[in-house]
């Protein structure tokens, strides 16, 4: 009989520095082609509009494979419910058996995404940070700073948001979780994307736009960009220019990326070709394939890989399985 975890206990089961470890980890062993990660499963809805996210597989001659089922629906807030919501299952890779059901309420997939993010800073942002920009003020924005202080040091972060009151209720948020924090952090709110970009060298982009918000010559010299959003086919969040004038291009996946990421765009509209665009994993095993100085202007386009579900699924399961003995 399989297991089922609850939210709570599966937070439980979490250790932050060590997922972003994990992450690091599978990103390499996805680029050495020791992952079996099928196409993303997609379904789409109108009315109400919303999307389901199925995505799967497992590492060679490992122990399990796992399959997660994430969800958006963008109207839930207006009922007072949370907009995503999803489980995720793993299963023996040796016998099929469905050995832990994790209703995670699409917990897990959000810390891993904002894991992947600080995977992608540590690894291409330039040295010297100043200022923070997080373009969102959704969940992805909370996270994604909340994973960066393991990675990089800074003391000022700038929120942009398209409704000021978003953006004020998140800085408020933030500001009184202060202890959580090990930067003491600066907050400040725009809805001027110049404003953002003309401070900020890392940004990191949450949204689920499907036009453009940053253009090619809104971006200064040695900028790192990790665009979070583009998770479907139909998002976009930065100008296809904008990635052609990037010195490093990198995706978590060039195969997804291709398929409805950032480079999708740039691609499709002929002003990058695909083998302009690193993976993730080769970076992080070759850091000279990376930034070599702080003037050049880096992206890591992050489209979410079943990797990132296999390594934080194994770890709820290993941290679950000590618990128990």
């Amino acid at each position: 009989m399989a297991t089922v975890l609850k939210l709570d206990e599966i937070k439980s089961l979490v250790d932050i520095p060590q997922l972003i470890q994990d992450i690091e980890a599978g990103f390499v062993l996805y680029s050495e082609g020791r992952v079996k990660v099928p196409p993303v499963g997609f379904l789409h809805f109108d009315d109400p509009p919303g999307d389901v996210h199925i995505k799967y597989g497992f590492v060679s001659g490992d122990d399990y494979y796992v399959v997660k089922m994430a969800s958006g629906f963008y109207n839930n807030p207006d009922l007072d419910l949370p907009a995503s919501n999803g489980l995720v299952l793993l299963f023996s890779q040796k016998t099929g058996e469905l050995k832990l059901i994790m209703l995670d309420e699409c917990w897990l997939t959000d810390i891993r995404t904002a894991a992947a993010g600080a995977v992608a800073a540590k690894h291409l942002a330039p040295k010297t940070i100043n200022h923070i920009g997080i373009v969102g003020t959704g969940v992805q924005a909370r996270r994604q700073l909340e994973m960066l202080q393991h990675v990089v040091d800074c003391n000022s972060c700038i929120i942009w948001g398209r409704n000021p009151e978003k953006v004020q209720a998140l800085i408020e948020e933030l500001q009184s979780r202060e202890s959580f924090f090990a930067w003491e952090l600066k907050f400040q709110g725009t809805q001027d994307m110049e404003f953002l970009t003309s401070q900020c060298e890392l940004i990191v982009t949450t949204t689920s736009a499907k036009a453009p918000l940053i253009k090619a010559d809104q971006v200064k010299k040695g900028t790192h960009i990790t665009a979070v959003g583009a998770d479907d086919h139909g998002k976009q969040e930065l100008e296809a220019a904008l990635l052609a004038k990037a010195d490093i291009l990198v995706a978590d996946s060039v195969s997804q990326c291709l398929d409805h990421g950032e480079c999708f765009h740039a691609v499709n509209n002929n002003l990058i070709e695909e083998n302009v665009i690193l993976e993730l994993g080769h970076v992080i095993k070759n850091p000279n394939m990376g930034r070599t100085n702080d003037d050049q202007i880096s992206i890591v386009d992050l489209t979410g890989v079943a990797i990132q579900d296999i390594q934080i699924a194994k770890m709820v399961n290993r941290f679950f399985l000590e618990r128990k003995q």
